[in-house]
């Protein structure tokens, strides 16, 4: 376990605007008939015109920019010719090294109208990461986290990948400790300020093995169910969780003239 000085957990607030700002451009154009290879080309350029190096290029011979997992591909989808079509989901998997620290986001589309079960799995997923950050808090214990993720995720009769898991994150993309998405509430390390946390649910529609293709990489549910992954960087403060990736509301300024407060 890694801890950052708040210097350093700034360092990595500006990796994670890159990396927001690049994933923001991949869904931009993520419509029926886009390769998911244009995709990755629209991701590194928008990593690269900001300053930043994608993450994923060539960490342990991974040979693209995003990780472009389609229905039932949990994670590490490799880019390429294939073309999402109507009804698909579609994980977009993202990375990014600024200043020597890293940033790492992850978010489930659906490409134009997609299934009434298709939609759940995503909102379901997407609930459970926010239940993980809200734990995210100094003196609550790692398995707080696991259990806040899982106890969403099974009570809407989905199920929680075990094959990955989340991790710390810093200068090295990985880092301790890990961050299982099921556990035990009052387990595990306690959480200290500092600590910077790559959490990131993995959920299929029902209980399935993760299989991992021959390109040592592809890793699919084994009977076919959709999968849906979402993804924020998360820094344990004495305030509460920050979430590095996560668009900053504008803040509220005092007006110059009169008693009220309004939007920028």
């Amino acid at each position: 376990m890694v801890l950052k000085r708040a210097s350093e957990i700034d360092i990595m607030a500006e990796a994670a605007v890159i990396n927001r700002e690049a994933l923001e451009a991949v869904e931009a154009a993520i419509r029926p008939g886009v390769s998911t290879g244009e995709l990755n080309a629209l991701a590194e350029d928008a990593i690269l015109s900001r300053g930043g190096k994608p993450a994923f290029k060539g960490y342990r011979g991974f040979p693209a920019t995003l990780c472009t997992s389609v229905n039932d591909v949990v994670v590490h989808g490799i880019p390429g010719d294939v073309r999402v079509v109507e009804g698909d989901v579609v994980s977009i998997d993202i990375g990014t090294i600024y200043r020597g620290y890293a940033a790492d986001m992850a978010k489930t589309y659906p490409v134009g109208s997609v299934s009434v079960e298709a939609r759940r799995l995503l909102d379901v997923t997407e609930r459970s990461l926010t239940a993980g950050i809200a734990a995210t808090v100094a003196g609550n214990r790692l398995g707080d986290v696991s259990a806040a993720i899982q106890a969403v995720v099974e009570a809407e009769g989905f199920w929680v990948v075990r094959e990955f898991v989340g991790h710390g994150i810093g200068r090295e993309f990985h880092e301790g400790p890990d961050v299982p998405n099921y556990g035990r509430a009052g387990t595990g390390p306690i959480l200290r300020p500092g600590l910077v946390l790559a959490i990131e649910p993995m959920v299929a529609q029902r209980r399935a093995r993760v299989v991992v293709a021959d390109d040592g990489w592809t890793a699919s549910t084994e009977d076919g169910c959709l999968a849906a992954h979402f993804e924020h960087t998360v820094a344990v403060t004495e305030t509460g969780p920050r979430v590095l990736t996560q668009r900053e509301r504008p803040r509220p300024r005092e007006a110059t003239t009169g008693g009220g407060v309004h939007g920028a």
